[in-house]
């Protein structure tokens, strides 16, 4: 059975049928937007600058390797950044601080990945006011940075990041659940920069940023191979994320013979999940990697990424962000 994205980006009559509620969805987030925006609802200023990375599309857009590169960034710059993020996909009740040994199924498998690459501390909660005070009353950050949220109009914000797919971007610019927006295309108008993951030429003047192969790393051992070491295998590429063709190229770039095995975003792994081929080379996502730690994968690897930005993205983020911070 399809599911309701493959009708978001692919012509059909589903969607027709589906547009007086999408009507019904951008008036309701236009309505709740201008009551934040006129103090009829109350929103909360932190105490230090709040960026927020998200998107205006339902899925995934590949936000999290920008934020993390963010994270970076800040560091080189005398930052000391934190993060928060709604935890999706974890069980966590009220506000808790990401530990490098915690379960994804508690914390999720973004706040957990972005935890281990980055070192920062990293909150999770439904409540992201919440969130950031934990944040800063336990940690010495200066800069909080938001892992979604774009919509989260309690939580104030100095900073607007949208980050934008530049191969599927808008599908057919419908709301949901007719379309994959959350928001209507007018709302990057009032973002502070809108950034394009995916391009494969970064050095381009449009602000946007490419996954990098930084090195695979065997799941058990934390053992560092060159890619030319999987010449030749038949390859198993497992992917549980938003848009799990992007990572499948990656691999092909390569060279390399893969078996497409795509999951649902967020998916919890279990043992019967590799059934058939567990003990078979298998190449997996790092936000995958975090919840496939405890089962037994004999040939397990991970392809660790990093987002390259563009020239255009730098210069914006120095004379836009950093002005804003000092």
């Amino acid at each position: 059975m399809k599911s309701i994205e493959h009708y978001w980006y692919n012509p059909n009559v589903l969607v027709w049928l589906l547009l007086p509620l999408s009507w019904l969805f951008c008036l309701v987030s236009f309505i709740r937007r201008k009551f934040y925006q006129c103090d009829l609802k109350k929103s909360f200023q932190a105490e230090a600058p709040v960026i927020v990375i998200g998107n205006i599309v339902a899925g995934g857009s590949g936000k999290t390797p920008l934020l993390i590169a963010l994270c970076e960034y800040l560091e080189a710059k005398g930052y000391k950044p934190g993060v928060v993020s709604r935890g999706y996909g974890g069980s966590v009740a009220g506000v808790h601080q990401v530990l490098p040994n915690d379960d994804a199924t508690l914390v999720g498998d973004e706040p957990l990945m972005i935890n281990q690459r980055t070192n920062v501390p990293v909150v999770v909660g439904v409540d992201r006011v919440a969130a950031i005070d934990h944040l800063l009353v336990n940690n010495q950050c200066n800069v909080v940075l938001s892992d979604d949220g774009l919509q989260h109009y309690r939580m104030k914000r100095d900073y607007e990041i949208a980050v934008v797919d530049s191969v599927r971007k808008f599908g057919n610019g419908f709301c949901l659940p007719a379309g994959p927006l959350r928001e209507r295309l007018s709302r990057l108008k009032d973002v502070n920069l809108v950034v394009y993951s995916g391009v494969e030429q970064p050095e381009s003047q449009q602000c946007s940023y490419n996954l990098k192969t930084t090195e695979i790393v065997k799941l058990a051992t934390k053992e560092v191979k060159a890619m030319s070491f999987f010449e030749g295998k038949l390859i198993h590429a497992v992917a549980g994320i938003g848009s799990p063709e992007r990572f499948f190229s990656q691999l092909k770039a390569q060279e390399l013979d893969i078996v497409e095995h795509a999951f649902p975003d967020h998916h919890s792994y279990i043992q019967t999940d590799f059934s058939g081929w567990d003990q078979a080379c298998i190449i997996m996502t790092e936000k995958d990697a975090v919840k496939c730690r405890h089962l037994n994968l004999e040939d397990a690897w991970v392809l660790v990424v990093s987002a390259e930005m563009s020239r255009a993205l730098e210069n914006s983020l120095n004379s836009t962000l950093i002005p804003l911070l000092d």
